[in-house]
């Protein structure tokens, strides 16, 4: 199955992000799963203030990640990252489950910045 990680890290260093980031990858890795690729967003606000292990966030720094893998390791990642005092926030989404759905599906998720409020209306 084809899943999407959007993760939230605690703005600061970028060699937390890539730790995290490393750490979800090598789970699906050594489980037999197979990841698409990583998509670094970079650093921006959060639409509203967020506490997390008895923090509070403006900001974060946002990462995806696309990968294959079975459900069990999917709730692992889940788990993994949930524990992780550096996270503030994260999903993952199920993008499908046959090869028809998932087969053109590319690893690199782009930044939509043509579309505007008008073009939604």
């Amino acid at each position: 199955m084809l899943y999407e990680l959007i993760a939230i890290v605690r703005p600061g260093s970028l060699n937390e992000v890539r730790e995290i980031a490393r750490n979800a990858g090598v789970q699906v890795i050594r489980s037999g799963g197979v990841v698409r690729g990583f998509t670094n967003w970079g650093a921006f606000r959060l639409p509203k203030v967020t506490t997390k292990h008895q923090a509070r966030y403006s900001e974060g720094h946002h990462f995806i990640m696309r990968f294959d893998c079975s459900g069990p390791v999917q709730t692992s990642i889940r788990r993994t990252l949930g524990l992780d005092p550096r996270m503030i926030n994260f999903s993952v989404v199920k993008l499908g489950d046959k090869l028809e759905e998932i087969k053109d599906v590319e690893g690199k998720v782009e930044w939509n910045k043509t579309r505007s409020i008008a073009d939604t209306i």
